[in-house]
């Protein structure tokens, strides 16, 4: 993961380099040697996805946003390529952040689970009839395509009566925790004070946040939705949408993979949507 721009790029070197020293570890050595399973750990993916992602913006060169939104995580990328937050500030961020909520997952047993083919407001009235569990919609992907979080019993729950009400599918996520949902308050109140602490620039362009779905360009509201994100659901759907509305017309995403260029596409299928090529 990475290595191709690792030794396309003298900047991205720098910028890989960089990243391990301020993790305090060889990120870069797993990321291009390491097993899948040790990319998967928490502490590895999350500051390995950021790493990816805002290197690749910078090697693109004359890449100028008019407006940025990040999924998830890919929101600290986001602040990034809007100059809001430096590159060392975003990472020790991410790393905070992964490694609060890893801490949140061992507390109490939670999951995820993709639910496809059904309305958003069913899938949301189902969640919120189960009083005895925590289950919530966690992210709005695209439509038709929502995933749940909460504890195990809960989203198991929930699976039953939303395959019941007509999903073509309800599939539990091989993920290790309920992100996006109430079980991520220890890791919001942690973060927080790292994110209160970290010094924000006002961005270049708007930042559509996952919290609200809205543009902001406002210090204190950027960082207050960048906390809130984590109990929070990711309203991805909403935001492409609300892009759009505001004249966006080319989306082009910076990280690993095409995932969100084809959820952008489901929600708005005049959009055109590319990724950054690695420099050769």
């Amino acid at each position: 993961m990475g290595a191709e721009l690792y030794s396309s790029s003298a900047e991205a070197r720098k910028l890989f380099d960089a990243a391990n020293d301020i993790l305090g570890f060889g990120i870069t050595k797993v990321m291009f040697e390491g097993s899948d399973e040790e990319l998967k750990q928490t502490r590895v993916t999350q500051p390995a996805i950021f790493l990816h992602s805002v290197v690749l913006a910078r090697v693109a060169g004359s890449f100028t946003p008019d407006m940025v939104a990040g999924h998830s995580l890919g929101e600290f990328s986001a602040l990034v390529a809007a100059g809001a937050l430096s590159f060392e500030s975003g990472l020790k961020l991410v790393a905070q952040r992964a490694a609060a909520m890893q801490k949140a997952c061992e507390i109490t047993p939670s999951t995820m689970a993709a639910v496809l083919g059904l309305a958003d407001d069913v899938i949301v009235e189902i969640c919120a009839g189960i009083k005895d569990e925590i289950v919530v919609p966690a992210n709005f992907n695209c439509p038709g395509q929502v995933v749940i979080s909460g504890t195990v019993a809960g989203v198991e729950k929930a699976c039953e009566l939303l395959k019941a009400a007509g999903a073509k599918r309800a599939l539990i996520l091989p993920v290790s925790g309920a992100f996006h949902s109430p079980l991520m308050e220890p890791a919001r109140e942690e973060l927080a004070l790292a994110i209160e602490s970290t010094d924000f620039s006002s961005p270049l362009c708007p930042v559509y946040q996952n919290y609200t779905a809205l543009p902001a360009t406002d210090v204190q509201v950027i960082k207050e939705n960048l906390i809130a994100q984590l109990t929070g659901p990711v309203k991805w759907t909403q935001s492409v949408l609300r892009m759009t509305a505001d004249g966006a017309v080319g989306f082009i995403e910076c990280g690993p993979g095409k995932v969100l260029q084809g959820l952008v596409k489901k929600i708005n299928a005049e959009a055109v949507v590319s990724g950054i090529q690695v420099p050769e």
